[in-house]
């Protein structure tokens, strides 16, 4: 009914259009008056953008006043952004201030871009999740590992910024994926489970997925996601940086620990868990994208959205590429947080709502932003 939507609206809940009904006829001192339910509708929903959106400002001001925030925010409703706004500055030293186009460190939300690049070459029929990583490297030293295992966590491989520290002596140096497959292949470190044995987060598994889609395409990673990906897509702040290969790459913003400048570390040279910049903007464009049947299939997507750890929760889940949180009304919220070198991330998508949570900053006092805040807002 119309006037459902002016009593949501009123409680404070997103008011949800009645398709069936277009107008509703009431009574008031004995004349019929005609209520157009697209315009109730619209005044509610107007009126429901505009009170979150002061809400979500207030809270980020207040956090950015405090110094537990500097980045960027885009939240969104049904493909409807309600606010999208840039606090602080890109570089602290020159006062180099934010934009909607500044480009973060993505950290680990690089994983589930990186998962995407494998479910397309997966379209294709150029990779299969039950491919083994013989099938791509013979000599890799452990067996019965498997893409589907690498996209899941479940591979039990060791984390490579581990055995990394032990192995790699010249720091100055940076890392590459290659030479992670060279670590494993000549010091075979220890793994911690067997494959398929219990879910275990570890870096290793994105690296190796970013040097698979490598060996697939003969591109580099930072190639092909801005051939098939960033390009396609209109994604033009985005690109994979790799010490390795691009050390002078000009970043549009810093990280800081504590308003120091982060460590450009040696690890930096590896890419797939970590090493896609992007901004706000772009990370919204590929939001939208994931709707859209053109991009890729319905069933490709409905399949990397399933929780693959049995011994997990359904809300503290795993997918391809993505954490899941399925509610007990069975609407499901996937996501991805990450944090490296003073930037803290997160991208989150209420998939029944088609709500959109994306937050980037380039301090690690951010990390004082949790999931329940993010999530609250937008109720």
């Amino acid at each position: 009914m119309c006037l459902q939507f002016v009593l949501q609206s009123c409680q404070g809940d997103r008011p949800i259009r009645d398709e069936n009904s277009q107008s509703l006829k009431t009574t008031k001192d004995d004349k019929n008056v005609d209520v157009d339910c697209e315009v109730l509708y619209d005044t509610a929903y107007a009126q429901w953008m505009a009170n979150k959106a002061q809400t979500i400002d207030s809270f980020f001001t207040k956090k950015h006043q405090t110094g537990q925030f500097n980045g960027t925010i885009l939240f969104a409703d049904g493909g409807n952004v309600i606010i999208k706004k840039a606090y602080g500055y890109a570089d602290f030293q020159t006062k180099d201030t934010l934009s909607l186009n500044s480009a973060f460190q993505l950290a680990s939300v690089s994983k589930p871009l990186t998962a995407l690049a494998v479910v397309w070459l997966k379209e294709r029929g150029l990779i299969s999740y039950d491919d083994s990583i013989q099938h791509f490297f013979p000599d890799f030293p452990y067996n019965g590992i498997t893409v589907r295992m690498l996209l899941t966590h479940r591979s039990g491989l060791p984390n490579y910024m581990y055995f990394a520290d032990e192995h790699w002596f010249d720091r100055q140096t940076p890392i590459s994926n290659q030479d992670v497959l060279c670590l494993m292949k000549t010091f075979k470190p220890n793994i911690y489970y067997i494959p398929d044995y219990r879910y275990n987060y570890s870096n290793t598994n994105y690296s190796l997925l970013a040097s698979i889609v490598e060996k697939v395409t003969e591109m580099r990673f930072s190639q092909f996601m801005e051939a098939y990906f960033f390009e396609p897509l209109g994604m033009k702040d985005s690109y994979v940086y790799s010490k390795a290969y691009d050390p002078d790459i000009e970043h549009s913003t810093i990280g800081y620990d504590n308003r120091r400048v982060a460590e450009d570390t040696y690890l930096n040279g590896v890419t797939g868990d970590k090493g896609v910049y992007s901004s706000v903007e772009d990370l919204f464009k590929l939001d939208q994208a994931l709707y859209k049947e053109t991009f890729l299939s319905k069933e490709s997507i409905i399949e990397a959205y399933l929780a693959a750890n049995p011994e997990l929760y359904a809300h503290d889940n795993y997918g391809l590429g993505w954490r899941i949180n399925e509610q007990p009304d069975c609407s499901k919220i996937v996501f991805h947080s990450g944090w490296w070198k003073g930037y803290r991330t997160h991208f989150f998508r209420l998939l029944d709502k088609k709500q959109t949570i994306i937050v980037l900053a380039n301090t690690n006092r951010s990390r004082f932003i949790n999931t329940r805040d993010l999530l609250e807002l937008i109720e």
